[in-house]
């Protein structure tokens, strides 16, 4: 009697889950996150939510307090309000910190997920014991999928990037960072942090999010150290969370329309290369984006319905912090 109920104890114990967001000027989208989940609450898991507000500065706090009194879910749900803005990694390190479950989910302010994955994610760490981090499938509203499983940028990956050309991508096909959406449950090296589950022991082996990443490649970044210390990682598409790609941060929005992207983006992009493959690995990574951006350029020439896949100014921008790869980032607001 008393090793069942001992047992029944260990397995509520292991459903805990604590769920992260980080709010900064989002509180629309970070209510309906948090409506995601209180319309699914029937669940067997023992949950809570932490919202990191990043100082943004405006109304979110009121807005989000107020949601949080009206839900019904007071208890489940706390407001940490964080006096300053460091970037992605650090607003997730302060949930990360104020958090004791053994399993913690950390949920984009512009992505909606149900307790029912949720449980699916739990249940994959829990049967897959080497695993350390679990993702589900991100979809478009309308039930399309999202590319969310990638391989891990190497210097030669910016040549397919830069050229946007078929017969490259097709040459170098094994080095192409996005991975094809799988209808099976997949072990990618990385995927996205939009939504992701990860055991609390991964975090006491390998550190928290490095939060030299003000933001990007601070996932991509912390797989890689996951996976350099045994963990596994897997993407299973029965999860599914809906990803409103873009509503948290402008970067995807730039991109497509190929305005400049942000100082912060090249920053962490030259610390991740310099990080995992040394000063020559980031200069060669710089070097094979130059030659597939002449491939683009001459194509263009040829081709005047070919886009090329680069955004303004990033032939000058990839060399940020060149000199200094281990540069603090500058923070936005200090931005000329």
């Amino acid at each position: 009697m008393t090793i069942l109920l001992a047992r029944n104890l260990k397995v509520f114990f292991l459903m805990h889950v604590t769920i992260v967001i980080v709010n900064f000027r989002t509180p629309e989208l970070t209510i309906q996150c948090l409506h995601a989940l209180s319309v699914s609450q029937d669940s067997k898991i023992k949950f809570n939510v932490l919202i990191i507000d990043n100082k943004s500065a405006d109304d979110s706090i009121l807005q989000i307090n107020e949601w949080i009194e009206n839900s019904g879910s007071p208890r489940e749900m706390k407001l940490i309000e964080n006096c300053v803005n460091n970037g992605f990694s650090s607003g997730n390190n302060v949930g990360i910190n104020e958090s004791t479950s053994e399993y913690i989910l950390l949920l984009n302010s512009d992505s909606l997920v149900s307790y029912q994955s949720i449980e699916l994610l739990v249940k994959l760490l829990q049967d897959n014991p080497n695993v350390g981090i679990a993702s589900p499938r991100l979809e478009w509203p309308d039930g399309r999928p999202q590319e969310s499983c990638f391989r891990f940028q190497r210097p030669i990956s910016e040549l397919i990037s830069s050229a946007c050309t078929g017969l490259v991508t097709s040459l170098l096909r094994r080095y192409e960072v996005a991975l094809a959406v799988s209808e099976e449950v997949s072990c990618p090296e990385w995927t996205s942090f939009a939504c992701v589950m990860i055991r609390r022991e991964v975090f006491d082996q390998v550190g928290l999010l490095d939060e030299g990443f003000f933001m990007y490649f601070e996932d991509v970044d912390f797989c890689r150290r996951a996976r350099a210390a045994g963990w596994g990682v897997l993407c299973s598409p029965e999860a599914r969370a809906v990803h409103l790609r873009g509503g948290s941060s402008p970067l995807k929005s730039q991109a497509a329309q190929k305005k400049r992207l942000p100082r912060y983006f090249y920053e962490s992009r030259t610390r991740y290369y310099y990080r995992y493959f040394g000063y020559l690995g980031l200069f060669t990574a710089n070097i094979f984006w130059h030659l597939g951006w002449t491939i683009a350029m001459v194509r263009k020439l040829v081709d005047r319905d070919y886009k090329p896949n680069v955004c303004e100014k990033q032939w000058r921008d990839i060399w940020t912090n060149f000199f200094n790869p281990t540069a603090p980032y500058t923070h936005p607001d200090n931005y000329s």
